[in-house]
């Protein structure tokens, strides 16, 4: 995982981190579970070494999983550490946030205690935030609370880290990475033992009519106390997947009485969007991500999960759903992604999310396969297989050859040059600033700032809904605009370069900026940077068109 500021962390390592507790939560065992989140440790946040220590029966922690080092994993899993030590190891050290991170300064009082550990001694660190070879960061796990803090539960275990990849401490980002890790973390094992509790009253059910009488309360108790949603649903007939019953958390979640559950089947309070992922997850060991309908008339993200609850003689009868809210998982991943590909300062889509909305515009004809499709993804989206458009999903791996090659694609075309003969095409304006350094340097870069807002803004209201304003990087911009003549585009550029010429207050002084404009056409079989490079040059040759001495007034 990389270790940036939080405004430039790559799509790639949040795909990364994404993957890894996507992971870790289809797990189909408990055993499963552990190792998928120690090895999502090292995939993903950029460490070498990942252990879990797992809260056993009598209060010790056993090394349940190991991730990184073979040699280490063969001499210490399995082994235990009293829970006294442990008490003392996360009392101790410095807090970062509910991570514990103990210096190698501090460390050496532990070596003689009977917890199992894997390090090496190393010289002393070059600068102030090297990592050295006997410092120890830890992540409690607590099993999630009644209002679904992470903190809030019992310790269900703690997971230690080692030798970040870069040799440095981990930062702001890295830090909150791990700690949003360990969170999920602890949702995932203590849904893990859940299931895994609820699988084996289901085998007892099925043995004989005394082990089911004796089964009927544990599995009421696990039903009723379980710390996430849970339904029965019918299955089958005229009235499948009607709700039959439901636990307290549940109807918290959603602020419904158990009574009005009733009323209901989950395709009457899903998400209308979401209506077809509801459909396509299948019954048995379906799994969806989807938001329910609150009372309120507001929606909640939640991990929707269902099992098969079978009848001896009858064959499946009751669908048995899992539902766990991650409303705060998707909002700090739409916050992440957000950040990643949209400018800090004006908040416009960036360079990156540009060429990302361009490309998945064109194609390069001519296509004929999966393969060109893939090449095409992967190209604009670092994914041979996915892409988004529009706020849909199309995987490309599983589509018939048809498909793949763009058939349903509506290719964009241009205008031909010199003549606007009607044709409507995806045009690009390039827009960069007159006189804006001048103002950077006579006013400082506090007063450039509020100058470049206030343009973004201008922009931003003077295009359609639907067309796109990006900040390229420093005073340049870009537009697309999509089903325009080269009139209309031109009209467009006029009616723009006059907002931003309009006088501007920044740091206490009304200053002014002018706008030369660049009208390029985006077409199939053009890449993304030939569009913009294009754009570019009709920009500069917009500039140089008129006189110094008047570009600044339009």
């Amino acid at each position: 995982m990389e270790t940036d500021s939080e405004p430039y962390v790559r799509l790639a390592s949040l795909r990364q981190l994404h993957q890894a507790m996507a992971d870790m939560n289809k797990a189909r065992s408990l055993a499963d579970t552990l190792q998928a989140v120690a090895d999502g440790v090292v995939q993903s946040l950029g460490y070498e070494l990942a252990c879990v220590n797992l809260v056993g029966p009598d209060g010790d922690l056993v090394v349940a999983a190991f991730a990184g080092n073979q040699a280490a994993e063969a001499l210490i899993t399995g082994r235990s550490g009293s829970r006294a030590s442990w008490d003392r190891r996360l009392s101790m050290g410095e807090q970062w946030g509910d991570l514990i991170f103990i210096p190698h300064t501090e460390g050496w009082v532990l070596d003689d205690d009977d917890v199992p550990q894997w390090y090496t001694d190393g010289p002393a660190p070059r600068f102030e935030d090297e990592w050295h070879p006997s410092d120890r960061l830890f992540a409690p796990m607590y099993a999630p609370g009644p209002q679904g803090g992470g903190s809030s539960g019992e310790l269900i275990g703690v997971l230690s880290v080692d030798r970040p990849r870069n040799g440095r401490r981990p930062g702001a980002w890295g830090r909150e990475a791990l700690q949003m890790y360990a969170f999920q973390a602890a949702i995932a094992i203590s849904n893990a033992r859940l299931r895994s509790n609820m699988q084996r009253a289901l085998v007892r059910l099925e043995r004989d009519q005394q082990a089911l009488r004796a089964s009927e309360e544990s599995f009421r108790q696990a039903f009723e106390y379980a710390p996430s949603g849970m339904a029965i649903a019918e299955m089958g007939g005229d009235q499948h997947g009607r709700i039959l019953r439901t636990n307290d958390a549940l109807c918290r979640l959603l602020g419904r009485r158990a009574s009005a559950m009733r009323r209901y089947a989950f395709s009457d309070l899903v998400h209308p969007e979401d209506i077809g992922t509801l459909l396509r997850t299948s019954a048995e060991g379906g799994r969806a991500e989807l938001r329910l309908g609150r009372r309120d008339g507001t929606y909640v993200w939640v991990s929707l999960r269902n099992s098969v609850v079978a009848d001896a003689a009858d064959g499946p009868r009751f669908l048995l759903t899992h539902v766990e809210d991650i409303e705060e998982r998707k909002r700090r991943e739409l916050q992440l992604a957000h950040r990643a590909s949209h400018d800090s300062l004006t908040g416009l889509p960036n360079s990156a999310e540009l060429r990302s909305r361009l490309a998945a515009r064109l194609c390069q004809r001519p296509q004929s396969s999966h393969a060109a499709v893939a090449d095409a993804m992967d190209a604009a989206y670092g994914h041979p297989a996915l892409f988004d458009s529009g706020g849909h999903t199309f995987d490309f791996s599983a589509a018939p050859e048809p498909y793949g090659a763009f058939d349903h694609h509506e290719h964009a075309v241009a205008p031909e040059d010199g003549r606007d003969d009607g044709t409507k095409g995806l045009a690009v304006l390039f827009c960069d600033l007159d006189g804006f350094k001048s103002i950077n340097d006579r006013f400082g870069h506090n007063a450039g700032d509020a100058v470049l807002i206030e343009v973004a803004r201008r922009l931003s209201g003077g295009v359609r809904d639907g067309d796109t304003v990006a900040r390229l990087g420093g005073d340049e911009f870009v537009i697309l605009a999509n089903g325009l003549g080269r009139a209309d585009a031109e009209d467009l550029a006029v009616r723009l370069r006059n907002e931003i010429i309009q006088p501007i207050r920044a740091e206490g002084r009304a200053v002014r900026v002018g706008a030369s404009f660049g009208i390029g056409w985006a077409h199939c079989g053009m890449t993304a940077d030939e569009v913009l490079k294009s754009a570019d040059e009709r920009m500069y040759v917009e500039k140089r068109s008129r006189p110094k001495q008047h570009r600044r007034a339009g």
